[in-house]
């Protein structure tokens, strides 16, 4: 069996090609320093007061660890406050093209300045504000959102990080394994046979039976894709690093619109004529019946978005609960008891891991099943 790697490639390129050419801002003006220790009077004030009691710490750090970020944070020394990480590059487009790194931000706790404005990062949502020198957000009094001016951001977070490490490791890999298949007859070497089962397992015991014989090999590349590149964010989820790219809804969402746009652009007309006209039922339930099918045509993608993005992101919060409640409880037993159920969940997070990218596979085959299904009905009679 010999598996193109050019669905894969294009995917490659294309993320490539929407790399920004990254360049850092210079920061050694004194007056972006001043700024800083302004934006530091402010944090002392108590608009970005950090937590102080146990459980809202505890607290925080899940949230920062499901949530996105600009920098990578791998610890922090209580005693002198340094943060032990790297920053990403921040590019924002606000009347005009800002980039910068996030060391600037200190964490949320400075005021970065670019180009004359300046921009501070909200510690509810995360997200870069414009602000004043002293980097104040408004909010709301109704809503509680920030009033402030939120800039275009085309940042390099954590999360697009993993999305480019993901798609490097996928064409790594099927590269590897295709040039094997053509260098040793159709025969897996190195890594590549540690994949190749999940390979023909996709193709036959997903692909086909949900498509067919007839149409499932023009499915079959775009079903490979998403199943390993859902399981290497998952799997990247479950490291320390803080990555939650599965757990963010506008990462499920776009990939419910990929499931969504290849099932309807590529549906039969009997796929359309069970929506509108359904066949084997009496005229008036089919007006009846037409929008409820309708609607049923964006719920699929819907539930698609939903199951993944609920189930890693309850996964990572459960997780992290029951890790801080080591030093809640500050006993033997109970950290005994804490180490031993997350080390069971982290089991069970390995197995969802799969579970997750196998029902995200399976349910876009029985879409596409669906979409090009023959037609078996016999005509109506004539009463």
């Amino acid at each position: 069996m010999v598996i193109s790697n050019k669905p894969l490639r294009f995917i490659l390129v294309a993320l490539v090609a929407c790399l920004p050419v990254i360049s850092f801002a210079n920061s050694e003006k004194d007056a972006a320093n001043t700024q800083t220790e302004v934006a530091h009077e402010a944090v002392s004030e108590g608009q970005h007061a950090e937590p102080t009691d146990l459980k809202s710490k505890i607290k925080a750090f899940a949230n920062h660890h499901v949530l996105d970020s600009h920098d990578f944070t791998f610890t922090q020394d209580d005693e002198t406050g340094k943060y032990y990480g790297f920053p990403l590059p921040v590019i924002i487009w606000d009347n005009g093209l800002h980039i910068f790194s996030s060391a600037k931000f200190n964490h949320g706790h400075a005021v970065a300045e670019s180009n004359g404005n300046y921009y501070a990062i909200n510690h509810h949502d995360g997200k870069i504000y414009r602000t004043d020198a002293s980097g104040k957000i408004t909010e709301d009094e109704k809503t509680g959102h920030p009033t402030n001016v939120r800039p275009l951001d085309f940042s390099i977070t954590k999360t697009v990080v993993s999305i480019f490490a993901a798609a490097l490791l996928m064409f790594w890999l099927f590269s590897s394994l295709a040039k094997s298949y053509a260098k040793n007859g159709g025969i897996a070497s190195g890594v590549g046979r540690i994949f190749e089962p999940l390979v023909v397992y996709i193709r036959d015991e997903v692909a086909i039976p949900n498509i067919g014989e007839k149409h499932y090999k023009k499915y079959m590349s775009y079903l490979l894709t998403i199943f390993f590149f859902v399981l290497f964010l998952n799997l990247f989820g479950l490291t320390p690093l803080g990555i939650n790219a599965t757990g963010n809804l506008t990462i499920t969402f776009s990939l419910a619109i990929l499931t969504f746009l290849i099932t309807n652009l590529t549906a039969n007309k009997n796929y359309w004529g069970h929506i509108f006209w359904m066949p084997g039922v009496p005229k008036p339930m089919r007006i009846i019946l037409a929008p409820i099918e309708l609607l049923g045509v964006f719920i699929k993608p819907f539930s698609l978005m939903i199951r993944l993005y609920a189930n890693i992101f309850a996964g990572h919060i459960v997780l992290m609960s029951i890790i801080g409640l080591m030093f809640i409880f500050k006993s033997w037993i109970g950290s005994s008891l804490s180490f031993g159920l997350s080390f069971v969940l982290s089991i069970l997070e390995i197995l969802v891991a799969f579970l997750q990218a196998y029902i995200f596979t399976m349910l876009s085959a029985l879409y596409f099943g669906s979409a090009v299904e023959e037609h078996h009905h016999e005509e109506e009679a004539h009463h």
